[in-house]
């Protein structure tokens, strides 16, 4: 006798199959306005290949991290290390999609936009292979300071080909770069970094020290500060030497890490490994903000993408299941708490959109504050989201085949990297100090939507009051109300109106408590919740 196997009863059917790209339809309509409607199609080609076969390959680079192997049989020293399939073919479907060099290879307008959004939808799937990629990305802008070494190594940087393994640079069809700048008596204070720089030529020097977090070992490249004679300098540092010999670049351990499992990273030693100058000797943090730039860009599409697969696995299951009788979809108290969720993902997208414009248009004022804000309060708001979703279903989102508790793991890292939320707070007060006119592009861009909401013009009467006087201590105050008058700003042109009006009430208005599920009474949950349901 022949049993046939039938799905569960009220089982929600696996969130799979589907355009990852084309059902975030907040997504599809800011990349046509930001001026990518060019690259609709390849994303959209991109999210269908994204929803199939590679969610299974996020879970097993997962399930799979990698494993430092610091010897061979022979005891030679290799310091390499080993990551499973899935995890090379999900970096090489990146790098084959351009993720990390598409506006470098392709300089279009809405160049910046289109690969947001492809890497926002490509962090849905796993958002290990997003370090590698940043980086790489990152490099090209940082390597300007410095044309020989730029004309050297963006062929390579910006190679479609995804070329694993440690050989010389002259030998690989394409590389990828990574960064080590933290120490372990500095953090995030660089300037207090003690590795040395001993000059060996023009250009040249052997680096001495360790580092605390050496960012994706497995790169062909990174930059490295160190002290110089100068004063701190930027340097880069290839893995194998131009004669085949392993650079003295010595890997101690890969750090056990809350989330980001997939991914290593490493704490280091430098035992005389040669590198090269870029930029001017003493001038190693202007030379390498330009990297770090591009990643805190990075970190905001990273988690943009986070908050999106948590609103869709927790829209996609009270969709299909059903309690007391009901669809949870339809119960008010659960759409109250969906809702709250999705205002917060539209919100995080179209700010994410606008900065990612600012890139395509070299608006070096605007994105120079926008970056951070956008990094300081998209970050900070995405651990509490994911918890939120997760608890929508249940006791089903705690265990790990959900998906949800790796997105939990996952969501604090953005807000870490590149600068914590007080060092991105520090931040915005610098740029005020410095570089006023990046205070006044963002005013600008916020006052386009002048007169179009009361609440929003009473936040921004407060918030230039705020910027009159800043201070230390209300620093994380006046970074959060910069990132609710941006978002509410352009929430109310160009989202959802009934978003908008929700961001508004809530966000700006106060008329909203302190988790989710707190919205007002009035508010237009279905549509709300339905925008952002994927049809699956």
């Amino acid at each position: 006798m022949t049993t046939v196997a039938t799905r569960a009863h009220n089982q929600p059917p696996p969130l799979e199959g589907y355009d990852l790209y084309g059902e975030n339809r907040p997504l599809v309509e800011a990349v046509a306005r930001e001026g990518a409607g060019w690259a609709d199609e390849s994303l959209r080609a991109l999210g269908t290949r994204l929803g199939g076969e590679p969610l299974e390959l996020g879970r097993l680079a997962n399930e799979n991290p990698p494993r430092l192997r610091t010897h061979d049989r022979f005891g030679e020293r290799i310091d390499e290390v080993e990551f499973h399939p899935a995890w090379h073919a999900l970096l090489g479907l990146a790098v084959e999609h351009g993720l990390h060099a598409s506006p470098w290879r392709q300089p279009r307008p809405g160049a910046h936009v289109a690969r947001a959004a492809a890497f926002m939808t490509l962090a849905e799937v796993e958002a290990g292979v997003g370090c590698p990629l940043s980086m790489t990305f990152a490099a090209v802008p940082a390597l300007r300071a410095e044309p020989a070494l730029l004309d050297e190594w963006a062929p390579l940087l910006t190679s479609m080909v995804y070329d694993p393994g440690l050989r010389p640079a002259a030998n690989k069809a394409g590389a990828l770069c990574g960064m080590a700048m933290t120490e372990r008596q500095g953090g995030s204070d660089v300037r207090a970094n003690e590795t040395l720089a001993r000059p060996a030529g023009d250009i040249e020097a052997t680096l001495h020290g360790h580092k605390w977090f050496c960012s994706a070992p497995m790169c062909d490249a990174f930059f490295v500060l160190a002290q110089s004679p100068g004063g701190l300098t930027c340097y880069l540092l290839p893995r194998v030497l131009p004669d085949g010999e392993r650079n003295a670049f010595h890997i101690d351990r890969l750090k056990d890490k809350l989330g980001n499992r997939s991914n290593a990273s490493a704490e280091i030693r430098l035992e005389g490994a040669w590198a090269r100058r870029v930029g001017e000797e003493g001038r190693g943090v202007a030379t390498i903000i330009e990297m770090v730039v591009h990643t805190r860009l990075d970190c905001v599409l990273g988690s943009t993408g986070l908050i999106r697969r948590a609103v869709a696995e927790a829209t996609h299951h009270a969709a299909h299941r059903t309690a007391f009788g009901h669809p949870l979809v339809e119960q008010p108290l659960m759409e109250n708490v969906l809702a709250d969720l999705c205002i917060d993902s539209e919100a995080a997208t179209l700010l994410a959109l606008r900065l990612a414009r600012a890139y395509d248009e070299d608006d070096v004022a605007f994105r120079r504050l926008a970056t951070t804000v956008a990094k300081y309060w998209v970050c900070k708001s995405t651990p509490p989201l994911v918890a939120e979703a997760l608890e929508c279903i249940g006791g089903n989102g705690y265990v790990e085949e959900s998906v949800l508790p790796r997105l939990y793991r996952e969501s604090p890292l953005n807000s870490v990297w590149e600068g914590p939320a007080n060092v991105q707070a520090l931040d915005v007060l610098r740029a005020l100090q410095r570089k006023p006119e990046s205070a006044e592009a963002v005013l600008r861009e916020i006052e386009l939507a002048a007169g179009l909401d009361s609440r929003l013009d009473t936040s921004v009467a407060a918030l230039r009051a705020e910027l009159a006087d800043p201070d230390d201590w209300g620093a994380r105050r006046l970074v959060e109300r910069l990132a609710l008058c941006l978002a509410g700003s352009l929430l109310v042109r160009d989202g959802s109106p009934a978003v908008a009006e929700a961001f508004c009430a809530t966000r700006l208005g106060r008329d909203g408590g302190r988790s989710y599920g707190t919205l007002p009474r009035g508010v237009d949950a279905s549509p709300i919740v339905e925008r952002h349901r994927p049809r699956v």
